[in-house]
């Protein structure tokens, strides 16, 4: 894609001839995080307009696409559609040459935030999943003087962070096979909620970790997203199979063996990052019925109450 059609949002989607509905799909019978199966509908349409459904999960407030596209149409959606539908979307061009600068943006933001925990320690490797055109993983390796290895699915994001002398390693992260090789830093920037496996992966990144290793994750705070533009479906689009609050993120490191040694809110007040340090799992910690349930009432009442800047 070189450049953005013209038209009204609707219309550059609709030119992009991306047909969701005929998408291979899974319907999930258990809760990624807790296990359970009692869900709750809530959206029937995604911000790009389409019919893309997503439920909660009762018990812990996971929120998911239900049914969800399977690996291997996420492979292929990465390849050709993710990058053109986002352009489309915000109507300008976002692809593996123009995200860069934002990029480096980022890394100098995060890498400052990491600085504490990673200076003066014996790290020597980094692994970045989802790691894009490599610009974050080459900042950091640069910096802490670390040998950096990139997964991503998308080859021409992959060829750039090649470009910059990185280990590239080509497809999800769910379905590479890392063998026993171990890292002493794994970052996951504005990766996790485009997992199909959040606790498969981290479970995963738990035992990719060097002893004493460090791990970094940001996600996409739902609610930030909702509240924001006071819309659930505005919040929901199929690239993120998950929807992650600060109770549901700190539950699945928790629940994995992490310790979370520092959050902090990102400036665009939408993504909060977590620092964590490998601990005992605790494999039955959950948000708290309360939680779950205000969670429950806020989401019912954003759909249906006037937004309070009208």
């Amino acid at each position: 894609m070189t450049s953005v059609s013209a038209g009204t949002r609707p219309e550059r989607i609709a030119a992009l001839g991306f047909d969701y509905a005929s998408q291979p799909k899974v319907r999930l019978e258990r809760c990624n995080l807790c296990g359970e199966s009692v869900f709750v509908g809530l959206t029937h349409r995604d911000r790009y307009g389409y019919p893309a459904e997503a439920s909660g999960c009762t018990r812990c407030g996971l929120v998911f696409l239900d049914p969800v596209m399977t690996s291997e149409a996420y492979g292929k959606f990465y390849m050709g559609t993710y990058r053109p539908l986002v352009s489309a979307f915000h109507g300008r061009l976002i692809d593996a040459r123009t995200i860069q600068q934002e990029q480096r943006e980022y890394a100098v933001e995060r890498g400052d935030l990491l600085a504490p925990y990673v200076v003066g320690q014996s790290y020597r490797t980094l692994l970045d999943i989802g790691g894009s055109t490599g610009v974050v993983a080459d900042a950091f390796a640069r910096r802490f003087n670390l040998r950096g290895t990139v997964i991503d699915p998308a080859p021409l994001e992959t060829a750039q962070a090649q470009a910059l002398g990185l280990e590239t390693i080509e497809g999800l992260v769910e379905d590479v096979d890392l063998g026993s090789r171990r890292f002493d830093v794994v970052i996951l920037c504005q990766t996790v909620d485009h997992l199909l496996d959040t606790a498969g992966t981290l479970a995963r990144v738990r035992q990719l970790l060097s002893p004493g290793g460090l791990l970094f994750v940001d996600i996409v705070d739902f609610r930030a997203a909702y509240l924001r533009n006071w819309s659930v479906e505005g919040a929901i689009k199929i690239d993120h199979p998950y929807y992650l609050t600060e109770g549901t993120m700190v539950a699945y490191l928790v629940r994995a063996g992490f310790e979370v040694v520092r959050s902090d809110y990102a400036a665009d007040h939408l993504h909060v990052s977590y620092v964590a340090r490998p601990s005992t799992p605790q494999p039955t910690y959950l948000p708290s019925s309360d939680d779950v349930k205000r969670l429950w009432n806020e989401l019912r009442y954003v759909q249906n109450a006037p937004s309070p800047r009208a």
